[in-house]
């Protein structure tokens, strides 16, 4: 849902969430005029309050108690009111580079070194994936008309290895109603232009292709088979025994959303006895600004679809070995967390990984 704010709606929004983060108190009209310089009357403030209520951006928890951030709040926070902390982010950049020793440390204690590093200056629960075996190169690849709609994509590694994954035909084509011929005709044409591109490069480079090169009539492939290429990288491997650093966890389970004993137990769970499934979630390809440049993904509370974690927020962001993403750095805690500086420690951690690695792995 779009919601278009306000100068004034935005303002006392960001004052609110600030506020909160702050405090974990539900917040007043008043407590914000006296703490930020909003230039207008507290009935006034108590009034955009109220409206921003309406929009689902704010709730009370009980009745005669202040307002506070929901999830689409921070969403908007988030992704409209705040900019990445460049002290803070220059802070981790000193301190990973101060603190660990590339040339002392094996790849594992420089991970360990970098997740405790990142968990005290985030205040967060910090996760680092080891990296991923991306030694399997591709051989070949080649999309066949299964059935009518149906289409499996199959890959073959240079160890003559197989994989292969059913997926739906693209619904520009369904809807034309195509000879089962021509679609034969077209999907040759885009096998062809997959292993011209991709053949003797790593399953994780699938998601690295340039399809500006496919020609325009067969664009839709491009954007069809896009997704279907990137969750079939992340599949295509299985992550090892030791695949996640977590440091920084009972620090952030004394904070007061955490005072439930059961809740705090399947988060500990989840950390410690599910990691595959954690692993899924934070090794997702973000998307990309600029070239080269992973964004940082954020998932607040209810977007992300493990149910343990749905009242925190999750922070995460890919490292990478040259242009292949080979592992992530993330940061969990509450909802109400500093996103500026938690955004800013997992961007600063991130690249630090990779040119970390690009030295350890030349």
């Amino acid at each position: 849902m779009q919601v278009q704010l306000t100068n004034r709606q935005q303002h006392v929004l960001w004052a609110t969430v600030r506020h909160y983060i702050a405090t974990a108190e539900p917040v007043g009209s008043k407590a914000l005029v006296e703490e930020f310089n909003l230039g207008v009357s507290s009935a006034t403030i108590r009034n955009v309050m109220g409206m921003l209520e309406k929009a689902g951006l704010l709730y009370q928890p009980h009745t005669s108690a202040g307002r506070v951030p929901s999830d689409s709040g921070y969403r908007i926070y988030v992704d409209q009111l705040i900019t990445p902390s460049e002290t803070l982010a220059r802070k981790v950049e000193e301190a990973l580079q101060s603190r660990l020793n590339w040339e002392d440390r094996s790849l594992e204690a420089l991970l360990q070194g970098a997740a405790q590093i990142l968990a005290t200056l985030s205040g967060c629960i910090s996760l680092i994936t080891m990296p991923q075996n991306v030694s399997a190169l591709l051989r070949h690849l080649q999309l066949v008309q299964i059935d009518s709609g149906k289409v499996m994509l199959i890959v073959v590694t240079d160890s003559y290895e197989t994989h292969s994954v059913l997926m739906d035909l693209p619904p520009t084509r369904k809807e034309t109603q195509l000879d089962p011929e021509v679609i034969d005709r077209e999907l040759q044409i885009v096998s062809n232009f997959l292993n011209s591109r991709l053949r003797g490069r790593s399953l994780l480079e699938l998601t690295n292709l340039d399809w500006s090169d496919l020609d325009r009539e067969f664009q839709h492939y491009g954007e069809y088979l896009k997704n279907s290429l990137a969750e079939f990288s992340r599949r295509s491997f299985t992550p090892g025994a030791t695949q996640i650093m977590i440091r920084g966890m009972a620090e952030v389970l004394r904070q007061p959303e955490f005072s439930q004993l059961q809740q705090v137990q399947t988060i500990i769970q989840l950390l410690e006895e599910e990691q595959e499934q954690l692993w899924q979630l934070i090794f997702e390809e973000p998307e990309v600004e600029e070239v080269g440049k992973p964004r940082v993904t954020v998932r607040i509370g209810s977007e992300n679809p493990l149910e343990p974690i749905r009242n925190c927020s999750l922070i995460s962001s890919t490292y990478r070995r040259g242009s292949v993403q080979v592992g992530s750095v993330g940061v969990l805690g509450p909802t109400r967390l500093d996103y500026e500086g938690a955004i800013a420690v997992v961007a600063a951690a991130a690249d630090y990984l990779s040119e970390a690695l690009s030295y350890l792995n030349p």
